[in-house]
């Protein structure tokens, strides 16, 4: 216990000794010609009861979601986070792809935790981004209760947007919920136990009607929608409205119009929706898609002229189909003549057209390991390490892990328990095929990257499946659903260096070992192609008390 208070206030000193670096700090890692924009955190628990029964939730500034992130496409995002619970913590954020600079990712396998009562100032900036993204705590089952927030990164005022400025911005954090404390919750997954389903649905945080958006008469409003739960896949609907599609995870989307819109795991969206109805208050509907039992709850579409609760009942949706899920899924397709972070048309780079160097299979699956429930890919279920990962292999600490534990195809033979790492080259172009055996939907998510959607369908993935691959306007995005008995395949740009996470966004199979590490590197030690460890960063595990780099 000595050791660890040690390692602890040594954190707590570098932290302080980073803040103090930050001038000079921010000059090397960052654009000096890029707006700034700075945020303070503090992280503490609290007492929410979003489902009616008091529970601790965590709050960033006392606020159940955390505080809404808005930038501009290149906008460094200073955010000095404070932790005041009684256990490490981290922040991640997903979607934005941390371009050069995997330290800042805020995941265990790639940054040291904030420890209590000590802070830490991420370095973020919104690279040739733009579009809907969301920070999460990573660690410790955090998420169960709260910590959550939007990220919204709005285009520079020169680019083009293939649509005309909204009345209003909203942003819409749908998720299922548990009544139980994280702590509790986690304790459950530790004991090799299953949670169980859900015993509720939050939008923003609030339960039945608990949320109201207000909408003018013939005015046009953005939602921006993310899946912020931790087990099931989602579906929405505007009660006496239609949603056009416009934007996924920072890219420009076709314009189609949907009435119900399929949410998984970690997953974000923009529609436009114009208050063309009569005056009343709809109902926005948020229900469970897949599950045997379907449960639900509702916000408020409130017209600034309503007469009051809008006649007839609350629209019906999808349930347990699977084939309209896949239906749609295909129909959202990439804006090819659209701008997005840069002037350029999004379909000046032809994604189909680039050879593919290696093909990726990666195959989920659940174990009993040691008596306990464990989820696995390609038979590894990951544990982590004594020390992360990128800051072990920046200091060359050999016995953290090894590079090639996970296989680049299905083994099909018993799982185990393993620090897993795959090993990539940087500026290959690879074909990653996501490979669903089981019975329930897989949402994966990949830390630092966008990636196209060239192909999904049913049974097994050939080679023969390539042919009916789209290899023109798949969406780009972070995070893709895989549904049951199927397979998904993508196409992605290796052209990122650093350690990234590879992930399932269902929270129990991720915390229980359904991710690992790809380490794209690069001889290289130029800051071209990787930033070295920021000044300020926490150092932990085997590396603790040692300075990150001279000044």
């Amino acid at each position: 216990m000595a050791g660890g208070n040690a390692g602890a206030a040594a954190a707590r000193r570098l932290s302080f000794v980073g803040l103090l670096l930050l001038p000079p700090l921010l000059s090397v890692l960052v654009a000096g010609d890029d707006p700034y924009r700075f945020f303070t955190w503090t992280v503490t628990y609290g007492d929410i009861s979003p489902l009616g029964v008091k529970q601790q939730g965590i709050l960033i500034n006392n606020q159940f979601p955390g505080p809404q992130v808005e930038a501009v496409t290149n906008d460094n995002l200073i955010i000095n986070v404070f932790n005041k619970l009684n256990e490490p913590f981290l922040l991640s954020w997903s979607g934005i792809q941390q371009r050069r600079n995997s330290f800042e990712d805020g995941v265990a396998g790639t940054t040291c935790p904030i420890p209590p009562g000590g802070n830490f100032t991420y370095i973020l900036q919104a690279k040739d981004q733009i579009g809907t993204y969301y920070y999460f705590p990573s660690l410790a089952f955090h998420k169960a209760a709260g910590g959550f927030g939007g990220i919204r990164v709005l285009s520079r005022p020169m680019i083009p947007v293939p649509f005309p400025p909204p009345a209003a911005d909203y942003t819409v954090l749908i998720g299922d919920w548990y009544k139980a404390d994280h702590t509790d919750l986690r304790y459950t997954l530790d004991s090799g136990k299953a949670l169980g389903f859900p015993d509720g649905l939050l939008i923003n945080g609030r339960s039945w009607n608990g949320y109201t958006f207000t909408v003018q008469p013939g005015k046009t409003y953005r939602f921006r929608i993310t899946n912020v739960g931790l087990a099931t896949s989602l579906n929405i609907r505007f009660q006496g409205h239609t949603m056009k599609l416009v934007e996924v995870e920072g890219s420009h989307s076709m314009q189609t119009t949907y009435s119900s819109l399929d949410v998984h795991l970690g997953q974000s969206y923009s529609v436009l929706l114009t208050a063309d109805q009569p005056g009343f208050d709809y109902a926005i509907v948020v229900s469970t898609r897949f599950t045997s039992k379907i449960i639900s709850t509702t916000a408020v579409l409130h017209y600034t002229n309503s007469a009051g609760e809008a006649p007839g009942p609350l629209p019906g949706g999808p349930t347990i189909q699977i084939d309209w899920s896949l239906n749609q899924a295909r129909s959202i397709r990439w804006n090819l003549t659209a701008s997005g972070p840069r002037p350029n048309p999004q379909g000046s780079y032809h994604y189909g057209l680039v050879p593919v160097a290696r093909t990726i299979r990666l195959a989920n699956s659940a174990a009993t390991i040691n008596g306990k429930q464990r989820y696995a890919v390609n038979s590894v279920s990951y544990v982590n390490a004594d020390t992360p990962l990128k800051i072990a292999d920046y200091y060359k600490i050999s016995g953290v892990f090894s590079v090639g534990t996970i296989a680049d195809n299905p083994t099909y033979g018993s799982a185990y328990l393993q620090t897993s790492v795959m090993g990539a080259n940087y500026r290959d172009y690879v074909e990653i095929v996501f490979e669903n055996n089981e019975d329930e939907v897989q949402s994966w998510h990949i830390d630092g990257y966008a990636f196209w959607v060239v192909g999904m369908d049913g049974g097994k993935w050939s080679s023969a499946s390539r042919q009916g691959y789209n290899l023109r306007d798949g969406i780009s995005r972070y995070t893709v659903q895989v549904y049951p008995r199927s397979w998904t395949a993508i196409y992605m740009a290796l052209d990122n260096v650093g350690m990234w996470n590879v992930r399932s966004e269902n929270w129990a199979r991720q915390y229980l070992g359904q991710q690992f590490y790809l380490r794209v590197w690069t001889p290289s030690t130029s800051l071209r192609d990787e930033y070295a460890i920021p000044k300020n960063a926490l150092l932990c595990g085997r590396v603790a008390g040692r300075p990150t780099r001279l000044l």
